[in-house]
Formats: structure tokens, C-alpha cells, sequence
């Protein structure tokens, strides 16, 4: 197995994401193209000692963007929303103290 900071690149945090992770225990992420499920739930479970339920994955194709008159795309991004065990949580922001 790759080690997990081969495997996870961040966190992505939006409004969305925020939502299914107070309501369904899911939390998504950015991986590196070309992994498998597998090594998903493996590197998951190996950086937070949590227990994976079930991995989704998608392909988020680059946008056209553009500032005035010049365009651009954005970055293609590899995702990944892991599902993990009811009763367990990710602190992705650190503890409250």
C-alpha cells in the first residue's frame, strides 16, 4: 500500500460538503489520479483511525474561466467522498478548547 500522504492531497471544504458531513458522516476529499477505492479507504483509515464504510469516486473536469480578456481553465481534480462508521468523526479544523 502507498503511503496515505501519497494518496490524500486536502480536504475540500464547501457549504456542501460541510452539510454531508454533519448529516450523512461523509467526508470528501482530493486525491491523486490513478488510485484505486482501496487505497482510498486504506490511507483514510491509516492518517484518522477511523473505519471506512464506503468510498465514492469522481473525475471534476477543468472549467473555462476568465478575468476580463483573458481565459483560462481550472485544475482537473480527482475526488473522493468516504463514508465512515456511524459514531466515529474526522476533526478536519482541530479541537475547540
Amino acid at each position: 500500500m502507498k503511503d496515505y500522504r501519497d494518496v490524500i492531497i486536502r480536504p475540500i471544504i464547501t457549504e456542501a460538503t460541510m452539510k454531508m458531513m454533519a448529516e450523512d458522516n461523509k467526508v470528501t476529499f482530493e486525491v491523486v489520479k490513478g488510485v484505486s477505492k482501496i487505497e482510498i479507504a486504506k490511507a483514510v483509515e491509516a492518517a484518522f483511525n477511523v473505519e471506512v464504510v464506503k468510498v465514492n469516486t469522481m473525475n471534476c473536469k477543468p472549467k473555462t474561466k476568465r478575468v476580463g480578456r483573458y481565459v483560462g481553465k481550472t485544475s482537473a481534480v480527482h475526488k473522493a467522498i468516504v463514508k465512515i462508521k456511524e459514531g466515529q468523526t474526522i476533526e478536519l479544523f482541530g479541537s475547540e478548547e
